[in-house]
């Protein structure tokens, strides 16, 4: 196995962005795993003893042979680049060489290694300024074992100025977690003073690996979507030595349904690039907004997004964590995030069939035994008619909710909210203010009341007195009879969104008033075709499904009926 770790050329180390990238207990172990998973590792043993200042990692990647061994630890060390335009076409997560030459100049740094294809193991010391003084034969599977020890040693200020050792173990599990999204497939132990502190088992996906970061969030609860999207028109065409061989990039995103889980703080928007965490808040604020009006006030959502993208897209050299990137054609990729975004929340013939999602329900269901083969849902002549994702009402309870049935089980859909849904979504797309004849007339605005209701858009004047002539509405308000205490509500302050989901409130229908089957089915059909169909604006569920597996489950309809008789 030829050497391939070489020095960068003095002109290429030039444009290489400096700063301090090892500064703490968690840097240590990022820049140790990033070259792991450089190395194609598949499985990463992290062990910690944070009051000793020692880690070790080890993985079972390709391995490193003597002479990339002995240039390992140099200055500006690394066989991921080779010349300036390479900065271009970063596919690594480390390129600079740094890190392992850093650690020598804070730490004592014993690296073991053997390559996959090498009969021999190697165990080599450095010292400072990367100098190899110790070399022998070792013992060792094919990978890579790293032994940080002593780290500022030399500088106990720095020791000083940290975190506490609880804070720091705190950022080294959050940065293993972050890591371990962008891989789900990597097989991940993570010990402290040797013993175990918590493992993350390899997942097919990112939506399935995220329950074991996130405890509280079940697998029902996230949506997946994967897209094959076009580059941005405005990129260089692929060559034979294009790093993406396809004019095409991916996009990976895990969201939190709306109405079943949401957080206080915006701590679980989060965005990688290309197996890599980092800071985009063009790209946080967009999901931000994509969640705008489906969630509860001050409520958050819970968002991963993982784009891979052509590096030529990229310019990772801005920071020397490499959290801070400067993406190109940033707009282009806001819009088919929200695009992705909507595809997520909407519900379509892929995820039609839900679980329960109640807790009280779901506790119920659990007692019960399991599934049956009962046909729940028989063809019947009314059946055929097409309907968006064959959402069939059945039936209204308490003049509010509409018994709707589908193939996999059965909903109840809150109507009042449902048609809130509908309206809002129609106002956004066409916000639509209508002469009135006679005036609207209001009493006694204050100057603030008038001001709000000139910002959004009516027309309105001194009509006497303490008296002011609304001239136009909004169009879903021509038809009340509370009209004039509609735009009093207007009146009260927010932008125009916050108005157009008073409107929307104001103008749906009631809770108790009865409904027809059509009108049922009608209402049904204009709300599945909605953008955001999960949760009304103000953030509340709409819904309530009950698959057909959890209904024979809780009715035990896998009974033989002579035995369940005694007989």
């Amino acid at each position: 196995m030829a050497s391939t770790i070489q020095a960068l050329p003095t002109e290429v180390v030039y444009l290489i962005t400096a700063g301090e990238v090892i500064d703490s207990l968690a840097s240590v172990v990022r820049e140790l795993v990033e070259n792991s998973l450089d190395a194609g590792a598949t499985r990463i043993v992290v062990s910690l003893w944070p009051q000793q200042w020692r880690i070790r990692v080890a993985d079972n990647g390709y391995g490193m042979n003597l002479d990339d061994l002995q240039q390992a630890a140099t200055a500006h060390s690394t066989s991921k680049i080779h010349s300036s335009a390479d900065l271009w076409k970063i596919n690594s997560l480390g390129f600079r060489g740094e890190a392992l030459h850093s650690l020598t100049t804070l730490a004592d740094l014993e690296i073991l290694s053997r390559p996959v294809d090498g009969k021999l193991g190697w165990r080599i010391s450095y010292g400072d300024g990367g100098e190899v003084v110790q070399v022998e034969v070792t013992a060792i599977a094919p990978g890579t074992v790293v032994t940080v020890s002593n780290l500022f040693g030399n500088c106990s200020s720095r020791r000083q100025g940290l975190p506490t050792v609880a804070q720091q173990m705190k950022a080294v599990q959050a940065t293993i977690q972050q890591i371990a999204l962008c891989h789900p497939h990597v097989t991940w132990q993570i010990s402290q003073n040797d013993r175990q502190w918590f493992t993350i088992s390899p997942a097919a996906t990112t939506g399935q690996l995220l329950p074991q970061i996130l405890p509280q969030v079940r697998q029902g609860d996230l949506q997946e979507v994967k897209l094959q999207i076009p580059n941005p028109p405005n990129s260089p065409l692929p060559t034979p030595h294009s790093p993406l061989p396809t004019p095409h990039s991916s996009l990976n995103l895990v969201v939190g349904l709306p109405d079943r889980c949401h957080r206080h703080r915006p701590d679980w928007v989060r965005v990688a690039i290309n197996g890599r965490m980092v800071k985009t808040p063009e790209l946080e604020q967009t999901i931000l907004s994509a969640f705008h009006r489906t969630l509860p006030r001050d409520r958050y959502p819970i968002c991963f997004l993982h784009l891979a993208i052509s590096p030529d897209q990229i310019n990772w050299n801005r920071n020397p964590a490499k959290t801070e990137i400067y993406l190109n054609e940033i707009i282009y990729w806001q819009e088919q995030i929200t695009q992705a975004i909507n595809q997520a929340l909407s519900i379509s013939s892929n995820n039609l069939k839900e679980a329960v999602h109640t807790t009280r329900v779901s506790k119920l269901l659990k007692a019960a035994e399991a599934k049956g083969g009962y046909n729940f849902n028989p063809k019947t002549p009314n059946s055929s008619l097409p309907t968006p994702n064959s959402l069939k009402a059945v039936a209204q309870v308490s003049n509010t909710y509409i018994v709707a049935e589908h193939s996999g089980g059965m909903w109840l859909v809150e109507q009042h909210i449902a048609h809130e849904r509908v309206l809002y979504e129609q106002l956004c797309d066409d916000w639509q203010l209508i002469p009135v004849e006679p005036p609207i007339i209001l009493y006694q605005l204050s100057p603030a009341q008038l001001s709000q209701l000139q910002r959004i858009g009516l027309d309105i004047e001194p009509f006497g007195e303490q008296l002011w002539a609304v001239r136009n509405i909004p169009a879903p308000l021509q038809q009340r009879d509370d009209c004039a205490e509609a735009i009093l509500e207007l009146s009260w302050g927010g932008d125009l969104q916050t108005a157009q989901v008073a409107v929307a409130c104001r103008s749906a229908i009631r809770n108790g008033t009865p409904m027809n089957q059509e009108e049922m089915q009608t209402l049904l059909d204009n709300w599945q075709r909605t953008r955001n169909p999960r949760t009304c604006p103000h953030g509340r569920p709409i819904y309530l499904s009950l698959e057909e597996s959890a209904l024979a489950r809780f009715f035990r309809r896998n009974w033989v009926v002579g035995k369940s008789h005694g007989i």
